[in-house]
């Protein structure tokens, strides 16, 4: 195996232990290293998968904000590549995963008042780690966006990724509702 073929398949082991498959981790990774756009067929080629399961894990990774799809003129095929705040929607949907447990645990503390005291204290030291932690990382990630973009971002790149973290961040409140834990 190459150095290439390492890392895309380190990726996707690590994406299943983040609750992604396998797959869509090695697509991140392929797409990490890639400095222009991939079709499906050229991604499937290359992670030697089906092209439907490279167009599923495509659209989970699109709908986490993380990846975008991309058309071109003359060209009927979609087309792949990170979206320019990849790395900050991957935290934002840690983030999320983060508020499923902390309205599971909220709705302890506010259930049955005969739950013994030890159960109390670390329904409340969740939600007191919760407050301080997430307060801290959104403070983060507000102040990353608000940074200058790096010059190698043209203007037309940074309203495309201002209107993708308005959007990925609707989808993260939205799949955290609904999205199981583990």
């Amino acid at each position: 195996m190459t150095d290439r073929e390492t890392f895309i398949e380190r990726m996707g082991l690590a994406a299943e232990s983040d609750g992604l498959s396998r797959i869509a981790g090695r697509l991140f990774g392929a797409l990490l290293l890639e400095s222009e756009p991939r079709s499906l067929d050229d991604l499937a080629e290359q992670l030697a998968v089906s092209k439907a399961s490279i167009s599923t894990e495509a659209r989970r990774l699109v709908e986490r904000g993380v990846a975008e799809r991309i058309g071109k003129p003359g060209d009927r095929r979609d087309y792949y590549c990170l979206t320019a705040d990849f790395f900050a929607q991957i935290i934002r949907f840690r983030l999320s995963r983060w508020a499923a447990l902390h309205r599971l645990a909220r709705e302890m503390q506010i259930a049955p008042p005969d739950q013994p005291r030890l159960v109390r204290d670390r329904l409340a030291y969740i939600d007191e780690v919760n407050a301080f932690v997430l307060a801290r990382v959104e403070e983060a990630l507000r102040e990353w966006s608000d940074r200058e973009k790096p010059a190698s971002t043209t203007p037309v790149e940074r309203r495309r990724g201002a209107r993708r973290e308005r959007r990925s961040k609707s989808v993260a409140k939205r799949q955290a509702a609904r999205e199981p834990l583990g």
